[in-house]
């Protein structure tokens, strides 16, 4: 298993405290005891479950100018008509993807183009699946412009767990289809916008697999 470089340092802190804490309660219980070995059994838990939280399968996607990849693992919790205000400011088709602690939490670019918008907010931390978090969370609003003109936004949502987004291209940067866009730590949000007459591929409720589940067909 592959471990994404984000996680190094959180592993390696939590690895060092865990072993810390192991070792003092160790010779404090003068050996192997109830408690001592609970912290043990606890300690390789939280290790098992940081390793599978922060593992990187890298994927390579089929590439197409035509589809929108899934930039993320999760599930499909809204396919909607929305008013984008932001940026766009006329009406898109919005697709959000929820993110539980248990998913991959590397995203992709679902597109290939240009970075012709970045912006990052602070905000709250609604749980990820509220209507509000969107636009009132912490976030940051990213808009691909294809060749054609076309163009697609994605926006990175923290949720009530996950409290840091991190994202890895700056406003300007060409970027190709299947390559990283960032990563979000500990359950999050991610929404796909796209034009009205996208083909939307995926329905309600539906699993994604990041860099491989076609979400929409651009025209």
């Amino acid at each position: 298993m592959t471990i994404h470089r984000e996680g190094y340092r959180i592993l390696t802190w939590t690895f060092v405290l865990l072993a810390a804490l192991n070792i003092a309660v160790w010779f404090w219980q003068d050996g192997l005891t109830l408690l001592s070995g609970i912290l043990l059994g606890v300690s390789l838990v939280i290790l098992v479950l940081f390793l599978q939280f922060f593992r990187s399968p890298g994927r390579e996607p089929s590439y197409n100018d035509k589809y929108v990849i899934a930039p993320a693992d999760g599930k499909v919790v809204a396919i909607e008509k929305v008013y984008e205000k932001e940026f766009f400011k006329d009406d898109r088709i919005q697709v959000s993807i929820f993110m539980s602690p248990f998913n991959v939490h590397v995203n992709w670019y679902p597109v290939s183009g240009r970075i012709r918008y970045l912006r990052y907010h602070y905000g709250k931390y609604l749980v990820a699946w509220h209507p509000k978090s969107s636009s009132e969370n912490e976030r940051t609003t990213i808009v691909i412009e294809k060749e054609n003109k076309s163009a697609v936004m994605v926006k990175q949502i923290a949720g009530a767990v996950a409290k840091r987004i991190i994202y890895y291209p700056h406003e300007g940067d060409l970027i190709r289809q299947g390559a990283e866009l960032g990563f979000i730590r500990f359950g999050s949000r991610v929404d796909v916008l796209l034009p009205v007459d996208a083909k939307v591929s995926v329905k309600l409720g539906e699993k994604t697999r990041g860099n491989d589940t076609v979400l929409a067909e651009l025209v």
